[in-house]
């Protein structure tokens, strides 16, 4: 299945399941490992693990397995490899507390100056 394929896929039945603020970052040329990450907030725990289920459930129709899923016994923060997409489902406080956007939005300058050091 194309990227893009499974990115709709995850998106589309995590909007379904009422996740809260869905944001699809492309780590195309950031990383080797993925193409896009997908980081999604539930409501609760239960609600987390349901999100993440519904998911696995639809992709499993689709042929799809999940790589791995990380995370699913305390449920404050889920993670599904998907390979070409890697999804986490986490609760409002550890998305704060984390800022995995912020992270991944780091933006690659090339900064072609010399530095000088007070010493030389």
């Amino acid at each position: 299945m194309q990227a893009d394929e499974l990115l709709a896929i995850v998106t589309n039945e995590l909007e379904e399941r009422k996740a809260e603020n869905i944001t699809t970052i492309d780590v195309i040329g950031k990383t080797s490992f993925t193409d896009y990450m997908v980081i999604a907030t539930g409501t609760s725990e239960r609600h987390i693990k349901a999100l993440c289920n519904y998911v696995a459930l639809e992709l499993k129709n689709k042929g799809v397995i999940p790589r791995g899923i990380e995370g699913a016994q305390g449920a404050e923060w889920v993670l599904m490899d998907l390979g070409d997409v890697i999804l986490h489902v986490m609760t409002a406080q550890t998305r704060e507390f984390y800022q995995l956007e912020k992270l991944w939005s780091v933006e690659n300058t090339e900064d072609n100056t010399e530095l000088s050091y007070a010493d030389e």
